[in-house]
């Protein structure tokens, strides 16, 4: 018999079934076998290690034009270099549409940047503006039945969208099958707060914090939840931030609303204190919705653990501190002229490795759910985030014991900080494999630019639960739809 093409041997393997003392085998870019003794063209030794599917980022903005008008400090080539290096194989980037722009061009601009920088396999959410533009609602049913299954809506900034937008869109996804992301947050909220925040000179980065009231996110996160009944239209909650916000989920959930959640590393791990800096540092920690308070992570905690929030993903939002990014209005600018987001593709995986593993907040196969195995099954992401016979041999081989202290510019992106300068971590993603072949070895990039692949997603565990409205369903009866 022929050897398979590589053998990751003597590793603790963990599998949907539990952690086993294993080899596994990769035959055509495939898991082929798990066991003991298996034969490889190639091998890797990974005894004394723990061998873990490659993590799914299913939320990081990658070349993407910011509603402020300014262009990421990533392109796909840095971005998902980076991502590698920090052991995640799959992202879910976003295709925003710009005003104007059809849905078929938009998505062709981001696959033709995708296809030439992208070392990492890697698909899209649609971001939609604008319906207006010419052949929308034909685009979007072609562009979902080609596998391009999620779409985001704004409530809020200079590309929110209405609630009858919002409801329109709803309706023509449920249609096609696909699934709706939302930021959501109360766009009058925001505004009458930050008007009065900057009217009375209240305009630094820790003011930033204040102009985004907590229960702006309650109000928006129960609008759209109620939505998602009306249609029983699948709908993924973007990046709750409050103890509050948890409870509107796992409420809605309750009640059989068909809503999924996720959170982000840092608002599990941060709080609104990192904008507390002299002068206007504390913009490095800047994004939408900020940081909250101990209580509010506790509850996030909580949430993870409960299966309330499905997932962790990093919402990498990188911008540059200098004049082409955080501080493009100037050296001092008010908090509501700094670009809003932070990286964290590259550090998502070894923190939360931390916190939950090492620190025991979830433990083993709670890390593994929530950054590998529950974001492909949400998203639809076949042969993603587990380690089984048949699914991708994307594999990561982790050092628990090695730890690493994050300096202050040592990330393989191109922001020029590290938001997590000084925190220490333990575990540490040694070597990753993509598709059978290792672009990872000993804190070495090894990939190529172009040498992922984008994945088609045609459903997942995301779908409509049965139940629609009354009045919903009276109108479909009635062919009003």
């Amino acid at each position: 018999m022929m050897p398979h093409d590589l053998v990751l041997k003597g590793g603790q393997v963990a599998t949907p079934e539990g952690v086993i003392l294993a080899d596994v085998a990769v035959t055509d870019g495939r898991i082929a076998a798990i066991g003991l003794d298996l034969d490889g063209a190639e091998q890797i030794d990974a005894s004394g290690r723990l061998v873990l599917p490659g993590g799914v980022d299913p939320h990081a903005h990658i070349e993407q034009m910011s509603g402020m008008g300014l262009m990421n400090a990533d392109d796909f080539e840095s971005a998902t270099r980076s991502a590698a290096l920090g052991g995640t194989t799959t992202v879910i980037s976003f295709a925003a549409q710009a005003k104007g722009q059809s849905l078929r061009a938009t998505i062709a601009d981001y696959a033709a940047r995708a296809a030439r920088g992208a070392s990492i396999d890697h698909a899209f959410h649609l971001t939609i503006t604008d319906l207006s533009v010419p052949g929308f609602a034909g685009d979007l049913a072609a562009l979902i039945a080609a596998g391009h299954h999620s779409v985001k809506l704004f409530t809020t900034y200079n590309i929110g969208l209405t609630d009858a937008a919002i409801l329109e869109v709803m309706a023509q996804v449920k249609a096609a099958g696909g699934l709706v992301c939302v930021h959501a947050e109360n766009d009058g909220l925001i505004g009458w707060t930050k008007a009065k925040l900057l009217a009375a000179g209240l305009d630094r980065p820790e003011h930033h914090a204040l102009s985004h009231p907590r229960l702006a996110e309650v109000e928006a996160l129960e609008r759209m939840c109620r939505f998602a009944e009306f249609f029983d239209q699948p709908v993924m909650l973007f990046h709750i931030s409050t103890a509050e916000g948890v409870g509107v989920v796992r409420a809605a959930k309750a009640r059989g609303a068909p809503v999924w959640a996720e959170t982000c590393t840092h608002y599990l791990l941060q709080t609104a204190e990192v904008l507390q800096r002299q002068g206007v540092e504390g913009a490095k920690w800047m994004c939408s919705p900020p940081q909250r308070a101990q209580a509010d992570q506790e509850a996030l905690w909580d949430g993870v653990q409960t299966g309330v929030i499905a997932l962790v993903s990093s919402d990498h939002a990188p911008y540059r501190f200098d004049a082409s990014g955080k501080l493009l209005a100037g050296e001092a600018p008010a908090f509501d002229k700094i670009a809003n987001g932070l990286p964290g593709l590259e550090t998502r995986l070894p923190l939360l490795f931390d916190a939950m593993v090492t620190k025991g907040r979830g433990g083993l196969s709670g890390f593994v759910k929530a950054t590998a195995e529950h974001p492909a099954e949400v998203y639809g992401l076949a042969g993603k985030g587990r380690i089984a016979l048949g699914a991708d041999a994307d594999l990561v081989v982790w050092n628990p014991a090695r730890q690493v202290t994050y300096g202050a510019d040592d990330l393989a992106d191109n922001v020029g900080y590290n938001p997590w300068e000084g925190h220490q971590v333990t575990g540490w993603p040694e070597e990753v494999v993509l598709a059978g072949k290792t672009i990872v070895r000993g804190g070495a990039f090894l990939g190529q630019p172009g040498g992922g692949k984008w994945l088609p997603r045609f459903g997942g565990a995301a779908r409509a639960l049965g139940n629609p409205s009354p009045e919903y369903a009276y109108l479909q009866h009635k062919g009003a739809l």
